[in-house]
């Protein structure tokens, strides 16, 4: 990784907050997009504008992977990519609420090595770079220490919980409450507020890239929804649902959910 791909995202996130709330929320433009694909902003197509820009031309050699860009194969064939989701949490934007977030990520071979999380107006810049831990402005965070899962706090949609997706119907008694921005859900469970997070749907690489490796960072764990390792820069940018956790609840997540289950809204 080069060693200026950290601080290149972290100023192109400021340079998004700078130009998402110069929107109101409330107001800004909106369209559905097809395919039931959820809402996008003015907003949302204003910052992906900008990125699309400032970035490749920082680093011309790397793929691009934007939820607001039309997906091209040429991004499989490089080496490096951008993962972008311009605003991660757009419905919330719409409704005028401070939990969205900017996510920025740098994935080589797959693997996430830079890796921004910003929420503008709630003035919050998480980050991290491979092997140097991670941050939240600027000061180092960490996962919770949560040993017990029953006591733990899981950021999680009330869909996760039916029993269908647990082994024998037996659904954790877990405290659940949530979040609606992903990328925002991973950064709180990095910084250690809350003990994991879970997504059994399956999700946009752009959701999660940036939160992976800042929890990975912070000492936890970040997997599919099968505990397998998180890879990126897929020809399908999906991945099978998302557990992240401190080591030891992730463990017991992972060993309490079925095998494999239907896909869910959550």
């Amino acid at each position: 990784m080069p060693a200026t791909d950290l601080q290149l995202l972290i100023d192109a996130a400021l340079e998004a907050g700078r130009i998402a709330t110069r929107y109101s929320g409330t107001t800004a433009q909106r369209w559905d997009k097809p395919d039931g694909a959820g809402p996008v902003t003015e907003a949302d197509l204003a910052v992906n504008a900008m990125l699309e820009q400032r970035l490749p031309f920082a680093r011309p050699d790397y793929g691009w992977l934007s939820e607001e860009t039309e997906d091209s194969q040429a991004r499989l064939s490089k080496d490096r990519v951008f993962i972008i989701d311009p605003i991660d949490g757009t419905r919330s934007f719409a409704e005028g609420s401070k939990t969205w977030a900017h996510s920025l990520a740098v994935a080589q071979q797959g693997e996430v090595t830079a890796a921004v999380i910003y929420l503008p107006l709630r003035d919050m810049l998480y980050a991290a770079a491979k092997g140097q831990g991670a941050t939240l402005n600027g000061a180092p965070i960490r996962v919770s220490g949560a040993m017990d899962l029953e006591t733990s706090q899981v950021l999680a949609a009330k869909p996760n919980l039916d029993a269908r997706h647990w082994r024998n119907q037996d659904v954790p008694d877990f405290i659940r409450t949530y979040r609606p921005s992903l990328a925002y859900r991973l950064a709180l469970v990095a910084q250690g507020r809350f003990d994991g997070m879970l997504t059994l749907r399956p999700s946009w690489e752009w959701d999660i890239a940036a939160g992976d490796l800042i929890i990975r960072e912070a000492g936890g764990a970040c997997t599919d929804r099968t505990g397998g390792l998180l890879r990126f820069n897929n020809p399908n940018p999906r991945l099978n649902g998302v557990i992240a956790a401190g080591q030891r609840i992730h463990t017991r997540l992972s060993e309490r959910l079925a095998p494999e289950g239907p896909g869910i809204q959550a």
